[in-house]
């Protein structure tokens, strides 16, 4: 295929600015769980309000992310992106000068923490159509840039618990000044490297016929967006409570505090990085190993979280069970960001992703507070229902989500 001369070369650089949103937005809610309780000492809060830092930020993204997407589909991937990147900045300044000058910060923290969310609902999400944009016509770099980008994601993750820590062990507060200083660089790198492609001249969409168009999208591609939808937020639920009981469990179980306690809690999350880039090589634009590695890894998903009360108390196998489920939910993302990529055609996929990404915040936001209500009395009869959940995915992939065998590669697979 012949490259389209209007289409500019995709710099290594590029890709890197891209990968530091994820990057930045994951570090800005990640970082803080491992110093929650830490929050919870100085501030004077309940293990309910010191989850509610991180759900704030996430229900403020839920929230505008759909709005973020319709704005990028009108003006421009860019121009949604910088301005939420700043949003981000300032967030991080407002909660992190409550908690350095106010003696009674949380209410500032808490409006910090939303800006940071909407913040986040104008970055993060755009990503995954901008992909799209600048590899419109060739699938397999497509789907191993996500790779990469989900790759970030998850990479932040891994980081997030130890630079939460070290940076807590400093000062107890500069997690949130850190947060502007990410922001700041990923500022800069988007700004200079980042050359959006141009587009046709077209007159944007107005409200209305937006909305009428969403709506034929989902009457048309519902059968299987839905249970993709539904699988982002489980996962993201899963995980986000996971790792808010494992930061509790570990000081109050095993006496694991500080920067010892973040690289613990990096154990599992390490296993979900790799794991998210090698799929995200692996899986192309194969749409039927992508269902493959949604069954199995809802399988896994089902079983580990089940176990995970029941092996809170010895460490080891604590650690086991846990990075089993990383490794699941690391292939279940890129796999779940392609499925949407391939099945949904470029100028409908700003919508689609941002839809996609409120639903994955959802279980962020979900899931912190909901491990803080259970966990005390009702942990190992909650993961059980969570693994029960997980099978009722698995029965709607198998229905609703259909592979196309034309799509495979000659060579095979792997």
């Amino acid at each position: 295929m012949q490259q389209d001369s209007t289409q500019p070369k995709v710099s290594r650089w590029c890709i890197v600015s891209m990968a530091s949103i994820p990057l930045v937005m994951t570090l800005g809610n990640s970082m803080l769980i491992p110093v929650l309780p830490i929050f919870e000492n100085k501030v004077g809060i309940t293990s309910l309000q010191s989850s509610m830092i991180i759900t704030s930020y996430s229900l403020a993204a839920i929230l505008l992310i759909p709005v973020a997407g319709y704005l990028s589909d009108r003006f421009g991937r860019k121009i949604v992106i910088l301005p939420s990147l700043i949003l981000a900045l300032i967030g991080g300044l407002i909660a992190g000068y409550a908690s350095w000058k106010m003696g009674d910060p949380y209410l500032w923290i808490m409006i910090g923490r939303v800006l940071q969310g909407m913040g986040a609902a104008g970055a993060m999400p755009i990503i995954l159509p901008l992909v799209g944009d600048l590899y419109k016509d060739d699938e397999k770099k497509t789907s191993s840039c996500l790779g990469v980008i989900e790759t970030s994601n998850t990479f932040g993750k891994v980081l997030s618990p130890i630079l939460g820590s070290l940076f807590a062990a400093f000062l107890w507060f500069l997690p949130f000044f850190s947060i502007s200083i990410f922001s700041f660089l990923s500022i800069v790198m988007v700004f200079f490297f980042v050359k959006v492609p141009k587009g046709k001249e077209e007159k944007p969409d107005q409200l209305k016929v937006f909305i009428k168009k969403t709506k034929q999208i989902f009457k048309r591609e519902g059968k299987w967006l839905y249970p993709v939808f539904m699988m982002g937020g489980y996962a993201m639920l899963v995980l986000f409570a996971v790792l808010f009981f494992l930061s509790e469990n570990l000081e109050k179980t095993h006496g694991i505090h500080g920067v010892k306690k973040g690289f613990v809690l990096a154990i599992p999350l390490f296993a979900l990085c790799v794991t998210s880039y090698v799929t995200g090589r692996k899986i192309k634009d194969n749409t039927m190993v992508m269902k493959w590695v949604m069954m199995i890894c809802l399988i896994m998903t089902a079983i580990t979280v089940a176990f995970v009360g029941y092996v809170s108390d010895a460490l080891s196998l604590l650690l086991i069970t846990t990075s089993v489920l990383g490794i699941a939910i690391g292939a279940i993302l890129p796999a779940l960001d392609a499925m949407i990529t391939e099945g949904i055609e470029k100028e409908e996929r700003g919508t689609i992703t941002s839809f996609y990404s409120s639903s994955r915040f959802v279980g962020v936001a979900a899931g912190p507070p909901v491990m803080s209500l259970v966990m005390k009395d009702y942990l190992n009869v909650s993961n059980l229902a969570a693994g029960a959940i997980g099978a009722i995915l698995l029965v709607l992939v198998i229905k609703f989500i259909q592979g196309k065998k034309e799509q495979m590669p000659e060579k095979g697979i792997i």
